[in-house]
């Protein structure tokens, strides 16, 4: 939840850095290429390393990488510090996540499904979080203002101090044995194979999420005449069914079969996605919770269930994925923003609707409980 408290600072102070530095908008994609494209390339690569070289520390490290970062951007001179601010708190997104993603599954006592479910709860409300305390602190008293989430940084590092040292002796206790690689039940096509199908429906469900978050509040005025403040207010009740969602989508892959929930969490949403630009601004918004319960309970499932296709390689997975979703979401925001401009905000909602259809290639997935027998 800190950590992404102080990563969505970056977006929510884009008005500050556009006036600051007069920045156009295309500057303004750049800041959340630099920021997005950092964490996402980075984050697998850490994963390697650390599955042959656990770093339990590299907690902290990377919430140190983020603390860098905020302070230069409070104080930035010029546009081109501005980059390499963000540039060192996707950095610290990069080193977090595959580490944390591993410390999540080595606590959950078997419950993999409900530990990562509710790791992401903490980065969801860590996201919620962030543009308020922007809206509240940064706006009011200007950029500089930034750098009081430090105090938020140092907070983070100590508590992911003491977790390094939890897992550290975790891991002693365990045993080398414990740690090391294992093989896949499956043979290397059917694993290779697997993981190209959960990538497309990474792919499919963060593109559609993206075009919900950042262009929601746009579709509502636009197509309803609603207010900025009605127009949040529906986007807010969007990401608390997500959050609901993304906490549900765990625990109950952990009971009915990780394949099953991903059948539903993505193919499940079709009918509403196909629903959703034709009716009124009410089934909009109830349409809209349908989506975002049922969507984001994907992600854990189609990470944990990676997890299992590849057995100990936990960070390299979790990096890989969590990339994805960074990547995914930026490069998605960014096409639909283009598609919006030149057709029109509902055109891109009447495309979109067909994302879910991907759902359909979760049939090439195995059977991991049988394949386990």
């Amino acid at each position: 939840m800190l950590n992404d408290t102080m990563q969505s600072l970056v977006a929510a102070i884009y008005p500050i850095l556009k006036d600051g530095f007069a920045l156009d908008f295309g500057q303004i994609g750049l800041i959340t290429l630099c920021f997005q494209m950092t964490a996402s390339i980075l984050q697998p690569l850490v994963g390697i390393w650390t599955d042959r070289h656990p770093q339990p520390f590299s907690l902290a490290v990377g919430m140190g990488s983020t603390l860098t970062g905020l302070l230069l951007l409070s104080v930035a001179p010029s546009y081109g510090w501005v980059l390499f601010a963000v540039g060192m708190i996707g950095t610290g997104s990069a080193v977090f996540h595959p580490e944390a993603s591993r410390t999540a599954r080595l606590a959950s006592g078997g419950h993999h499904g409900l530990a990562q479910s509710l790791f992401q709860v903490g980065g969801n409300g860590g996201s919620a979080l962030g543009p308020l305390l922007a809206a509240f602190v940064v706006l009011p008293n200007g950029r500089g203002a930034v750098a009081w989430f430090s105090g938020v940084a140092l907070v983070g590092m100590a508590i992911l101090t003491r977790v390094g040292v939890w897992a550290r002796e975790k891991r002693k206790a365990r045993g080398a044995a414990g740690a090391a690689a294992t093989a896949s039940p499956l043979p290397r096509a059917v694993v290779i194979r697997s993981i190209a199908v959960l990538m497309i429906l990474v792919f499919s469900k963060n593109v559609y999420l993206a075009s919900i978050s950042s262009y929601y509040t746009f579709y509502l005025i636009d197509t309803f005449g609603v207010g900025v403040r009605e127009a949040q207010l529906y986007l807010f009740v969007f990401l608390g069914a997500a959050a609901v969602g993304t906490l549900i989508g765990g625990p109950v892959g952990d009971r009915i079969g990780r394949k099953a929930v991903i059948w539903v969490s993505i193919l499940g949403v079709l009918p509403f996605s196909l629903a959703l630009p034709y009716v009124g601004l009410t089934a909009t918004a109830i349409l809209s919770v349908l989506i975002g319960l049922i969507l984001s309970s994907a992600f854990s499932a189609i990470l944990v269930f990676a997890q299992e296709l590849v057995p100990g390689r936990v960070g390299m997975i979790a990096g890989l994925f969590f990339g994805l979703a960074f990547g995914f979401g930026g490069l998605g925001a960014a096409a639909l923003g283009e598609l919006a401009d030149h057709t029109s905000i509902r055109f891109v909602y009447e495309v979109c609707a067909f994302l879910p259809a991907f759902g359909l290639l979760t049939v090439f997935l195995p059977n991991l409980r049988s394949a386990r027998v």
